[in-house]
């Protein structure tokens, strides 16, 4: 089964960090996807650009609202995501648990099943 691993931290924090602290974050992460790339279990990987770079599309009265970013006012912000395929969500859980070791920081993980993905092609007709 497919999960989507979400990943939440302060923003003013990740974005305040130095060249080398980030680059020791990434390097740490990239171990942990490494093993999971290596074991067949690894889709799509992003990570976000600030909040500040971002839009936001809303439906209003008189049609869609553009506005700018930032679109929550909140200390953690979403970040990127990983996908992974994984026997259960107690193994997604266990990876979530691995790639918040490798970041610093008061970081949130939502794990999600996914219920389709396959870019391009048909639905599935079973996994």
């Amino acid at each position: 089964m497919l999960y989507a691993i979400i990943c939440y931290n302060d923003e003013k924090l990740v974005s305040g960090w130095s060249k080398a602290e980030d680059d020791a974050v990434m390097a740490r992460l990239g171990a942990v996807i490494g093993k999971l790339a290596a074991a067949g279990k690894l889709g799509p990987v992003a990570r976000l650009q600030p909040t500040a770079q971002a839009k936001v599309l809303r439906k209003g009265k008189d049609g869609p609202v553009v506005t700018d970013g930032p679109f929550a006012e909140t200390k953690e912000h979403l970040l990127g995501f990983y996908l992974v395929d994984c026997k259960d969500i107690d193994e997604a859980v266990e990876i979530a648990k691995d790639l918040q070791k490798a970041n610093d920081g008061p970081s949130a993980y939502d794990i999600r099943p996914v219920m389709f993905f396959n870019p391009g092609g048909p639905a599935p007709t079973s996994r």
